[in-house]
């Protein structure tokens, strides 16, 4: 197998690891980066892009990371709200009238960050192109009852998390949040990250695998919540090869459809929790409230006990191996992003070989466990 990249000295276990995520653990396109104090310490890619065309993945090759999505969409709700353009603590209707709809008039800003709002499902009939199409679906967010008493619980907000955040954005600044997201984030600290993936990069996209057939688990049974908050709406969604369309790719889904490279990951969550070539997106206040836990214990939506801060997951979610203030989001299949503000740490996971539903299955631990034996 074929690595490229570099890795700074004292830092060889993490490609150690990389390098046996393809024998052991079955990756067929990867990549990894890491910044720490600012700077890449580790940035390294391998593998195949695509297997039927023998595209091998390089340096720029992009790929979708599923909820590590989350984590970017965060972050845009964050800078708003240190610019004095969202209130974390008002009512989602104060910015989106239409949301008071069915009981829902008294849900913040913060429960929604924190998956405490109750809606984690949209049960409404929609069609593929009115999901993608925004409008329709955040209207049917916008109409539907709360699943419980909102602020008293939490449960994973899957697909939900993403319209009601960006559709606050897009209320407040008058332009899409992967618009703002671009603009205001990816463009100072030149992120090759998209929510809503322009055309002329698709090229570079790599083809997702889907994981082998398997039984679905008990709690993903039709009818269950965890199946109407992860296929949801009309149970539309799985993890399978419709992710490789274009019309996905083009649309925005902040919870779902970010596009990007590791490096691009790694970047951003640095520049969340120190400064990266002149830039600083987050302020050490944001950074502190973001990672304390703001909801924590059994989850009304996945069958496993979860952790949250402001509109990130925390340790264990994200893994057992990283510093105990760490924060960002796992993706389906197997990606991760994460800041680490005691190490001064911003990672990034990305791989087209997916293996499952879950937040990942060890290939992404490996790295971290390598990364922190380094320091």
């Amino acid at each position: 197998m074929d690595i490229d990249g570099t890795v700074e000295r004292g830092f060889e276990p993490v490609a150690d690891a990389f390098a046996a995520n393809f024998g052991a653990n079955g990756d067929i396109g990867a990549a990894v980066c890491i910044y720490r104090h600012g700077g890449a310490v580790v940035d390294l890619w391998g593998g195949l892009a695509d297997t039927d065309q023998g595209r091998p993945w390089d340096s720029d090759t992009l790929a979708l990371v599923f909820s590590t999505t989350k984590g970017p969409t965060a972050i845009c709700a964050h800078l708003l709200a240190e610019r004095g353009q969202l209130d974390i603590d008002a009512p989602i209707a104060s910015y989106w009238p239409d949301f008071a709809a069915n009981g829902k008039e008294g849900i913040l800003v913060r429960w929604v960050l924190c998956h405490r709002a109750g809606v984690p499902a949209v049960d409404a009939g929609l069609t593929l192109g009115e999901v993608l199409a925004w409008d329709p679906v955040v209207a049917a967010v916008a109409r539907q009852e709360p699943e419980w008493q909102p602020g008293t619980a939490h449960g994973y907000h899957a697909r939900t998390f993403g319209w009601i955040i960006g559709e606050l954005v897009r209320r407040i600044t008058g332009v899409t949040l992967g618009q703002f997201f671009a603009a205001e984030i990816a463009a100072p600290l030149g992120l090759d990250f998209w929510i809503g993936l322009p055309a002329e990069h698709e090229p570079r996209v790599a083809t997702l695998y889907p994981p082998e057939p398997q039984a679905m688990a008990t709690g993903m049974a039709q009818g269950a919540l965890l199946s109407r908050a992860m296929t949801g709406p009309s149970a539309l969604f799985g993890l399978n090869d419709m992710w490789n369309r274009r019309d996905i790719h083009a649309a925005e889904m902040p919870s779902s459809n970010g596009i990007g490279t590791a490096y691009a990951l790694a970047r951003l969550y640095a520049a969340v929790v120190g400064e990266v070539d002149g830039t600083r997106l987050l302020n050490a206040d944001t950074v502190a409230a973001a990672s304390e836990v703001h909801a924590d214990g059994p989850d009304r939506v996945l069958p496993s006990p979860t952790r949250y801060g402001l509109g990130f997951a925390l340790p264990p979610m994200l893994g057992t191996g990283m510093g105990a203030r760490s924060f960002g989001f796992p993706g389906s299949g197997g990606s991760l992003g994460f800041a680490d503000p005691d190490a001064g740490i911003g990672f990034g996971y990305v791989m087209n070989r997916l293996k499952g539903l879950g937040p990942g299955d060890g290939r992404s631990a490996r790295l971290v466990d390598a990364l922190y034996a380094c320091l």
